[in-house]
């Protein structure tokens, strides 16, 4: 196992005295709950524009609100996604009060430790395998229809972040026409592999940071961006964490119980467990470029600090698959060529438009 020492989960503080947003939410906090005293304390930061906040009344009982922008971020798919997982038997929070013109919502708190604090040698697999069952709970649920479809165009704009934003702004050169044409081709394949899965529900970020220890176990939050999509999505982003990492004996472990519990629960996963394998390794690696272009923009563009110090799990998570299938050969060099840059970090503190 290694844990992330860089991991952004760290408790935001306090805002200005002159956040107004604050002074809005105190005071639908105080409408909501009605008189009597309440304290306020951050409860974390995330990379998107949303705040979290632990809200104690005087009877103990403790609330989370979040303040998520209107013109930053939309509150409806946070409130119809947890509805429907917990309708799925999920352990999502319950909206119990919201103001969507304002992008505030008052939720249960499942709890302050999170799978990522928590994960030791010693407990992971009991932790892991609560995960899974909640995942699968999750997938059986799926219909289509409901939610966005993750088709090419949005697994195509994600992959564009890796040279955008990793290779061009990060590394600080952009790729040359014959590198780009290299990376075009693997892409093409990856989304190729990836449509041709089983489509189900996908909570999109699946991973330790976003699964609370709690009862029933584990709570499930930050799946604003669910969609409808291919099936192994989920169970790579469990156990290919952009904050933890676990030796290639345990991921295969905990994917193979996966699979054996969703071919008994009747989910479309392929019968093969080596395809099934292979279709897992494919889809991580584009999430592995996805996310090592998303961090780059959020340390860029956004000014959020702590992501950077990341990346290299996700070139090894990328550069041990490529290494491992003849296709992908062509982006192991690729990754070897590029992997010789050195970062453009100068000015790196300047946030980009």
């Amino acid at each position: 196992m290694l844990k992330s020492h860089n991991s952004p989960l760290k408790a935001i503080g306090l805002a200005p005295e002159n956040d107004t947003r604050l002074d809005e939410l105190r005071g639908w906090l105080g409408a909501c709950l009605g008189s009597g005293a309440i304290e306020i304390r951050p409860a974390s930061a995330d990379a998107s524009f949303r705040r979290y906040f632990r809200v104690t009344r005087r009877d103990a009982r403790s609330l989370i609100a979040m303040d998520a922008p209107p013109e930053r971020e939309d509150c409806r798919p946070f409130v119809q996604i947890a509805a429907l997982m917990r309708g799925a038997g999920v352990n999502a929070p319950q909206v119990i009060a919201q103001d969507l013109e304002r992008g505030f919502l008052l939720l249960t708190d499942l709890g302050e430790t999170t799978y990522l604090a928590a994960l030791n040698e010693g407990n992971a697999d009991p932790l892991y395998a609560d995960a899974i069952e909640a995942l699968i709970k999750w997938q059986r649920a799926s219909r289509k229809g409901v939610l966005p479809p993750y088709d090419e165009t949005l697994l195509r704009r994600e992959c564009s972040l890796f040279p955008e934003w990793y290779v061009a702004r990060h590394l600080g050169a952009p790729l040359t026409g014959a590198q780009s044409a290299v990376l075009s081709d693997i892409i093409r394949l990856i989304i190729a592999r990836s449509l041709a899965q089983p489509a189900v529900f996908v909570h999109r970020d699946y991973m330790p940071r976003n699964l609370i220890v709690s009862d029933p176990n584990p709570g499930v939050i930050d799946f604003q961006d669910a969609v409808y999509g291919p099936i192994t999505y989920d169970i790579v982003s469990l156990t290919r964490d952009a904050f933890v990492s676990w030796e290639e004996e345990r991921v295969m472990d905990w994917t193979a119980r996966y699979w054996e519990k969703a071919r008994k629960c009747s989910l479309p996963v392929d019968p093969d467990f080596g395809a099934f394998y292979r279709d897992f390794e494919w889809m991580g690696l584009q999430r592995h470029l996805k996310v090592l272009g998303i961090f780059a923009r959020i340390h860029y563009r956004d000014g959020k600090r702590g992501y950077l110090e990341d990346t290299p799990r996700f070139l090894n998570y990328a550069r041990a698959v490529a290494e491992r299938y003849r296709e992908l050969a062509p982006l192991a060099r690729l990754l070897d060529q590029i992997g010789s840059r050195v970062p453009a970090t100068a000015g790196s503190e300047r946030r980009d438009t």
